[in-house]
């Protein structure tokens, strides 16, 4: 059975979710649809960007993922078909694929399907859909696109180094207020070389040690660990990290190897 994953900022409470579905669903009425999340805040590329990123590739190959992530129509952003690791994306050309993908694509397209007048406001459910639903059923990228080399580029920043620290940032909060930063597991130990760390960040807190899993400290206590998304995590075990600790999404960590 094919898969088509959503990744959005549709929310729950309104009609757009259930428009979407019901759109890809009267295409391809045997579709398996998976909900990523639709929790992402309105226009976050950003951090929709590091949802997919550490998700899809959970999922079996040749699975499309679509993105509805500002998708509004406009004369300045394409919309485009990507194959990339064996997987599908499909997704408004606004830098989200550039935080996505770590290397080039296999194969991409710029989406050439005539847009239902009805959906002008809303190609989420009509043109995103339509390509969606082509791949899905193995059809070729080259039949709903012109062929494109270059995407548009958004950065990210990035950990600074000197050779005793690492200044990173906080970059994704997850539902249970654990602290997610952009220093990666490679980064950490490529810098670490094996001597030991202490790790600094709002209001004098420090970590001296890595945890392997959450449950390592007493409930209540704070430890910091990679977790499934191979990135730096500052938590509190069945704690909420975030609040109690002060740290919100930009917020600097330091690293010092002594």
């Amino acid at each position: 059975m094919s898969i088509i994953t959503l990744t959005t900022d549709l929310g729950d409470k309104d009609i757009y979710q259930a428009a979407l579905k019901g759109s890809i669903l009267r295409i391809l009425p045997t579709v398996n649809i998976v909900d990523i999340t639709h929790s992402v805040a309105a226009f976050n590329i950003q951090q929709a960007a590091f949802i997919l990123k550490n998700s899809f590739y959970y999922f079996p190959e040749e699975t499309v993922h679509l993105i509805g992530i500002d998708t509004v129509y406009s004369d300045d952003t394409r919309f485009l078909a990507i194959r990339y690791q064996n997987h599908y994306f499909v997704g408004a050309d606004n830098g989200i694929f550039s935080l996505i993908f770590n290397d080039e694509s296999e194969e991409m397209v710029e989406i050439d399907i005539l847009q239902d007048h009805k959906f002008l406001h809303f190609p989420l459910a009509d043109i995103f859909v339509k390509a969606a639903c082509h791949l899905a059923q193995g059809k070729p990228l080259t039949q709903i696109g012109i062929p494109v080399n270059s995407i548009e580029k958004r950065g990210t920043l990035q950990p600074a180094v000197e050779r005793n620290q690492i200044r990173g940032m906080v970059i994704y909060i997850d539902s249970f207020q654990n602290v997610i930063t952009n220093i990666t597991k490679e980064f950490f130990n490529r810098i670490q070389e094996g001597r030991r760390f202490v790790l600094y960040f709002k209001r004098n807190e420090t970590i001296t040690h890595l945890s392997w899993h959450y449950n390592e400290v007493p409930e209540g206590e704070k430890l910091c660990l990679f977790g499934i998304s191979d990135h730096l995590e500052i938590a509190i075990n069945k704690g909420n990290a975030s609040g109690l600790l002060g740290l919100n999404l930009g917020d600097s960590v330091i690293i010092d190897f002594q």
